[in-house]
């Protein structure tokens, strides 16, 4: 296809009138080829035009009152436009719903042509990613190439997890991160903001479990506001029954002992109701102040199951099980009520629960509750089970394998930092334990949802903010492609890293 009328704003060669500068003789374009982008778009069909770059008289178009409206003043910021009711004209960027479209709410297609852009999604996240693709576009290649991009993500649950327990993060920095995962078309944040360090966001249930240095619900309702503009869904995160040590400073008397009297560390006593009443305010109020569809209520690490004989260690857990449940209950059974009890409070609040592997034990008289999405993360507890096993149990998981997915400041307990190369050249969602995939029938995208890359502040003063931003780079980026296309990356890692360096220089 010749195409005539070239894209507004003033590109060299051609000339913008689809005529050669030098002759004015009319100029046939080479076929298109995609955009350079990160992630790469699934799927691209060539034409032969001159693309499109935004020029002076080149406006981002949408309904001013209709659901595309901040997706408009997002990217017409973005490119130093004006965003206008339409009707589109040549040199504008159009976006607009199609509810026909198929492929899911974050699917979208761009139509570059005729010297216009028009971005169509079923919803307003896929439209949002579109303009992701063209600002993208625009820096690794200087226009939207002429053509179209149909494109959608392979999993749903595509995240980065911030330990902000141990560790205290500027609101600015978030805020920063999240921008960033945004541009890369991730949909989830994880805030852990509750641990044995410190308990971080201001809490007017209990603010006498608060650490000094904490986000105050002002800043928080700024990245919130931040996060829903850009399509990021926050999940809140309250550890317990274990990893509760900045709650128990403020209560002493929640303080797991075992026989001996010793304190298990971080650990509440799960027969206290005082424990749960506490716990579950915590829930209720922060339920209230997250908007998203998740909260994540930990169950991790629980240090009485960590020991080799449970009822022995702590016969008083034991005593407490078999009163609850029956004369064969075990401490595994009291902590799974424990589990079932706080996802029952959040989903109450509307919530979706989600909570780590190591809190679902096989076998004992209470089951964890079915809808309790999964986040696996270890095979490395005692008792420890086969990403399978709740594959086949028919539960949800989302892939957080410490393999290649855990950022642990200072690298204790065997940790290394993970590598953007890694990720890229070996995992895929299927990869859950170690390094070898579960069957592919249990590895669709409807029984294991996504992916996400997690950074843990164990030795807190181990990097600074500026490190860590930088540590996580690449992984973030190759994590991006991963959960967005299930094929083989068709570059190299040589020419993604080269990549990633172009779209950043010019971002």
């Amino acid at each position: 296809m010749v195409l005539l009328a070239g894209c507004s704003g003033g590109s060299e060669e051609p000339g913008d009138d689809g005529r050669s500068p030098a002759s004015g003789a009319p100029t046939t374009y080479p076929a298109s080829t995609a955009p350079a982008t990160i992630p790469a778009v699934r799927d691209f069909e060539s034409a032969r035009g001159p693309g499109w770059k935004p020029g002076r008289d080149s406006r981002v178009v949408a309904d001013p009152d209709g659901p595309l409206a901040d997706e408009a003043r997002t990217v017409a910021g973005e490119l130093g436009l004006e965003a206008a009711a339409g009707p589109a004209r040549e040199g504008d960027l159009e976006l607009a719903i199609d509810k026909d479209r198929k492929g899911g709410s974050e699917a979208y297609r761009i139509t570059t042509g005729d010297g216009r852009v028009r971005i169509t999604g079923a919803g307003d996240a896929g439209v949002f990613y579109g303009t992701r693709t063209v600002l993208q576009a625009l820096r690794s290649g200087d226009r939207v190439p002429e053509g179209v991009i149909d494109d959608r993500p392979d999993r749903p649950q595509r995240g980065f997890m911030l330990d902000i327990a141990r560790k205290h993060f500027t609101a600015g920095w978030i805020e920063d991160r999240i921008r960033e995962i945004a541009d890369l078309k991730y949909n989830q944040l994880g805030l852990h903001f509750s641990d044995d360090q410190g308990f971080r966001i201001e809490s007017d249930s209990h603010p006498e479990v608060v650490s000094e240095q904490h986000l105050t619900k002002k800043e928080l309702r700024r990245i919130l506001d931040l996060a829903e503009r850009l399509h990021v869904t926050v999940i809140p995160e309250i550890d317990s029954p274990g990893h509760l040590g900045a709650v128990m400073r403020a209560h002493p008397g929640l303080q797991l002992r075992n026989a001996e009297g010793t304190p298990a560390r971080g650990a509440v006593n799960i027969a206290d109701p005082r424990a749960a009443k506490i716990v579950d305010e915590l829930l209720r109020e922060f339920a209230g102040e997250f908007p998203g569809r998740w909260f994540h209520v930990g169950a991790d690490e629980y240090r009485a199951l960590m020991a080799e004989d449970p009822e022995a260690a702590y016969p008083d857990l034991a005593a407490a099980a078999r009163r609850a449940h029956g004369s064969g209950a075990r401490v595994q059974d009291l902590a799974t009520q424990w589990l079932n009890d706080r996802a029952e409070v959040v989903r109450k609040a509307d919530k979706q629960p989600k909570a780590w592997n190591d809190g679902f034990f096989e076998g004992g008289s209470v089951q964890p509750d079915r809808d309790i999405e999964v986040e696996y993360w270890t095979g490395k507890e005692i008792g420890a089970r086969e990403p399978a096993d709740y594959l086949r149990e028919g539960r949800k998981v989302v892939n957080l394998n410490d393999e290649y997915l855990y950022y642990v400041l200072g690298e204790p307990n065997d940790f290394t930092y993970p590598t953007g190369e890694r990720i890229y050249r070996d995992w895929t969602p299927a990869v859950l334990r170690g390094t070898e995939p579960v069957p592919a029938n249990l590895a669709t995208r409807d029984k294991v949802l996504g992916g996400r890359f997690a950074v843990w502040c164990d030795l807190a003063g181990a990097q600074t903010q500026a490190q860590v931003a930088d540590g996580i780079r690449m992984p973030l980026r190759a994590l991006a492609q991963k959960l967005w296309d299930p094929r083989d990356p068709s570059a190299d890692w040589k020419a993604f890293r080269g990549l990633a360096d172009r779209l950043d220089e010019k971002g």
